[in-house]
C-alpha cells in the first residue's frame, strides 16, 4: 500500500507490476479498491498497475468539508503523479467513468484509452433517474440504496459478492451515498449519457466497455450499432450472473483488458 497526498489528504492505493501504459483502476461511489476483487493483481502479470481509494473511502483519509466529483478527480491526477507514470489507461468501475473522461480531457494523449466496466452507458431509464435522485435525497437515501442492494444481489449466490454489498457498501453512511447520488444524477444532467460524453472528446481516443448486466439483448444492440457508427468505441459482454464481474470472472476481464491495450 502507498499514500499520496491530494489536498493534504492521504490517498491510499497500490502500486504493482511493470511496464507502461500503466492501469488505473479507479472504483464507483460508495465502495473501496476492494470492488475489483482480483482484477488488477491478474493484470499485473503484463503490466504496471495502480488501484485508489478515494478520499473518504476504504483506507483513504476522509475530508472534513464536502467534496465531489472535482475531489475525485484531483486525487487520480495526485496518484499519477505521484506515481511518476507517463502514461495511463484508467480501468474505471460503473459511475468513475465520467473521472475517466475528465482524466482525457486534463492530460490528453497521456491517456491514451479508455476501459469502462459495467456502466450505463446508454440515456438513463426514468426508473434508474429515480433511484439515483432517490440517493440524493435525506429522506429516501436508504430506501433508494436498499433497492439497489436488493436489485445488484437478486439471483446472486457468490457469498464474496453479497459481503461486499452487504458489508463494505453497506458501512457508507447517509452523507456518502446522498453525495453518490447528487453526483451522479449532475453528471447525466451535464453530460448527457456516457456515450453522448465520449463523443466530444476531440480528438476521439479507443474505448472499451465491459459489461454483464443488464441482460437486455437490446442494451448490447444498441451498443454494436453505436460502435458501428465510432470505430474507436468496442463492447465485450460477459456472461456473468450480477453486477460485480470483477468477482465472477476477473481471468476474463484481465484478458479482455490486455487484448484492448496491447
Amino acid at each position: 500500500m502507498t499514500q499520496a497526498i491530494s489536498n493534504s489528504l492521504r490517498i491510499s492505493h497500490d502500486d504493482q507490476g511493470q511496464g507502461e501504459p500503466a492501469l488505473l483502476f479507479l472504483p464507483a461511489w460508495c465502495m473501496s479498491r476492494a470492488g475489483y476483487g482480483q482484477l488488477p493483481i491478474k493484470c499485473t502479470t503484463h503490466r504496471r498497475v495502480l488501484a485508489l481509494d478515494w478520499r473518504g473511502h476504504g483506507q483513504s483519509e476522509s475530508p472534513v468539508d464536502d467534496f465531489g466529483a472535482d475531489g475525485l478527480l484531483q486525487d487520480a491526477l495526485t496518484v499519477i503523479e505521484s506515481s511518476g507514470v507517463q502514461q495511463v489507461i484508467p480501468v474505471t468501475l460503473s459511475h468513475s467513468g465520467w473521472i475517466g473522461i475528465e482524466l482525457r480531457r486534463k492530460l490528453g494523449e497521456r491517456i491514451p484509452k479508455l476501459v469502462h466496466i459495467d456502466w450505463v452507458v446508454l440515456p438513463p431509464p426514468p426508473p434508474y433517474m429515480d433511484l439515483v435522485n432517490g440517493l440524493a435525497s435525506a429522506d429516501k437515501w436508504q430506501q433508494a440504496r436498499d433497492q439497489l442492494f436488493d436489485i445488484w444481489l437478486e439471483g446472486v449466490d457468490n457469498p464474496d459478492i453479497i459481503k461486499f454489498v452487504r458489508e463494505e457498501m453497506g458501512s457508507y453512511n447517509g452523507d456518502m451515498w446522498m453525495r453518490s447520488g447528487r453526483e451522479i444524477g449532475a453528471a447525466y444532467a451535464h453530460g448527457g449519457s456516457p456515450l453522448e460524453a465520449l463523443t466530444t472528446l476531440k480528438p476521439p481516443l479507443p474505448v472499451l466497455h465491459i459489461y454483464s448486466q443488464p441482460k437486455d439483448p437490446e442494451y448490447l444492440a444498441a451498443q454494436q450499432s453505436f460502435a458501428t457508427a465510432n470505430a474507436w468505441f468496442s463492447v465485450y459482454k460477459l456472461e456473468a450472473k450480477s453486477h460485480f464481474p470483477t468477482f465472477e470472472v476477473p481471468d476474463e476481464i484481465a484478458e479482455t483488458i490486455e487484448k484492448f491495450v496491447a
